[in-house]
């Protein structure tokens, strides 16, 4: 599924128009986005949940050169999945 497939689903589902769907939709994606970058993590019960993992710096190598580079400390979005996601895609 991608975005508009969402857009188009919720929009039947709740007698929106499309264009409403979509408003509602980067607000939900900026909202997490906000609160991720604040590091903070933003839990959905059942679904899941995004958080932020510090990466260390760490020395890697160019495997056209083979010469060795630093890779900076950064920070990176990590998706914990939930029980009943996981439940639902593991049904038989």
């Amino acid at each position: 599924m991608n975005k508009k497939e969402l857009i188009k689903s919720l929009a039947k589902k709740f007698e929106l128009t499309n264009t409403k769907t979509d408003e509602i939709i980067k607000h939900i994606l900026e909202s997490i986005t906000d609160s991720l970058s604040k590091n903070k993590q933003a839990v959905f019960v059942g679904f899941g949940t995004f958080s932020v993992r510090k990466k260390k710096a760490r020395n890697g190598r160019n495997p056209r050169t083979g010469e060795i580079i630093k890779i900076p400390a950064r920070k990176a979005v990590r998706f914990s999945v939930g029980k009943s996601l996981k439940d639902a895609v593991n049904k038989k």
